[in-house]
């Protein structure tokens, strides 16, 4: 049994196979505060880094994936890889509408650190055209660099399942929208390494690119944090010596995922015969889709 923060004891029961779809989700975001998480602002600020990095990086596993399903033949690979367009193509949506209904509000704007975003996941990671074989491993190594990402989306949505950010003033609908994520996360978990696989994305090629994913996502992440809370006028101007120490900080006090998890969640997919599965519970992802108000408030 799993005790869930939101006060559910369920069984932790595999449910079997799940057809992934993508679900509608509404919030209201009016008067929300930038420091949505009060006790712990720049916690709540690096999370909310996920609002502006989130979007790009969503839209180009919908391209990656458009253009990888020509080759696809296993009709249920398939099957997954539509309903996990679906499920990210809502993700992105939902993020922007953070950007625009959010950080607008308070005044951040958002442009520059979307641009390198932009460079990076257009650009960088973007689709190079052609059906060559240089074009063809292009591909495939967009496809890993999407595993080990979604690896980390998993294990990232498996904890703020269980984190208990309401101790922290954390507000309960930016809290639903990364619960919400995080348990599609979890449910999609094995689909983009399966997509990996299918491509012939092994061991060694996993390794060499969880070894460049890994410390591109912190930097990113930190960029982000750094960008936050430069605008945020009820912080002080805090550089990135202070920032990581109240980053860690706030580790210490369990608003954020530990460095020890963080980096075992990394290694773990070093591992020989690495399978995501072990990332969270997929009978818990459902329970919290099942009672997310955000898509609650969708359905009604």
């Amino acid at each position: 049994m799993k005790l869930f923060p939101w006060g559910r004891d369920t069984p932790d029961v595999d449910p079997g196979v799940v057809a992934l779809a993508a679900r509608n989700v509404s919030f209201d975001w009016a008067g929300i505060d930038l420091q949505w998480m009060s006790s712990e602002p720049i916690a709540g600020h690096l999370i909310s880094a996920l609002n502006m990095l989130l979007p790009e990086g969503e839209r180009m596993f919908i391209e990656t994936y458009r253009e990888a399903l020509p080759y696809v033949k296993d009709e249920k690979l398939r099957e997954d890889m539509l309903g996990f367009i679906g499920q990210e193509a809502m993700h992105a949506q939902t993020h922007a509408k953070v950007l625009e209904q959010v950080f607008i509000a308070h005044d951040v704007d958002a442009g520059p650190y979307l641009r390198q975003m932009e460079y990076l996941f257009r650009i960088s990671l973007g689709s190079r055209g052609g059906d060559d074989r240089a074009a063809r491993q292009i591909l495939v190594e967009r496809l890993a660099f999407i595993a080990c990402l979604e690896h980390f989306f998993a294990w990232l949505g498996d904890w703020i399942l269980n984190a208990d950010l309401e101790r922290f003033g954390a507000d309960p609908r930016m809290v639903d929208l990364f619960r919400w994520h995080g348990a599609e996360e979890v449910e999609h978990r094995t689909v983009a390494h399966d997509v990996a696989e299918y491509f012939g994305v092994g061991y060694v090629r996993r390794c060499a690119s969880m070894t460049l994913v890994f410390p591109i996502f912190l930097l990113v992440m930190v960029r982000g944090l750094r960008f936050l809370a430069h605008q945020d006028r009820q912080l002080p101007d805090y550089g990135y010596p202070r920032l990581l120490g109240g980053v860690f900080a706030a580790m210490w006090r369990g608003a954020l995922p530990g460095v020890p998890s963080l980096v075992g969640s990394a290694l773990s997919t070093f591992q020989p015969g690495y399978r995501p599965e072990n990332v969270g519970s997929t009978a818990q992802a459902l329970a919290y889709l099942a009672a997310s108000p955000g898509a609650r408030a969708a359905a009604s």
